[in-house]
């Protein structure tokens, strides 16, 4: 399937429904952190104390950790479906294909940021980010 292009109406008009979805996905990475961090612990734990990992609560653990991983791609999922690319789960940044003067671009946008304001090309990425004329 040919790529959805946007134009900066349309981007900025999609915001609305992105924000609570990216605003989920940032709850479940910090849930994500805190399983593997706990796993991490237990891990260490087992490996100094000459246990193994398959006591229950290591596999409830691990259990609660792949379902939240599941429940962050379904989330990320939904940014795609929209025809937007997640680009940096840190920065919660999305990118929106576009067409600018016949070639390729990306709006690119953060999810701290009121409105889009910026693009860059589809080689460039986030350091390579230019602001929009008004006009646009």
């Amino acid at each position: 399937m040919p790529p959805k292009y946007f134009t900066i109406g349309e981007a900025n008009a999609l915001l609305p429904t992105l924000r609570p979805i990216l605003h989920t996905i940032a709850g479940k990475r910090r849930e994500l952190q805190a399983k593997r961090e706990a796993l991490a612990i237990f891990r260490h734990q087992a490996a100094g104390n000459g246990h193994h990992l398959a006591s229950p609560d290591f596999l409830a653990l691990r259990k609660e950790a792949d379902f939240i991983g599941e429940e962050l791609q379904a989330e990320i999922q939904k940014v795609h479906d929209l025809g937007c690319q997640l680009k940096d789960l840190d920065l919660l940044l999305v990118d929106f294909p576009a067409l600018r003067a016949g070639r390729e671009i990306l709006l690119c946008w953060k999810a701290d940021e009121d409105r889009i304001a910026f693009w860059h090309g589809t080689e460039e990425g986030f350091a390579g980010r230019k602001p929009l004329e008004e006009s646009g």
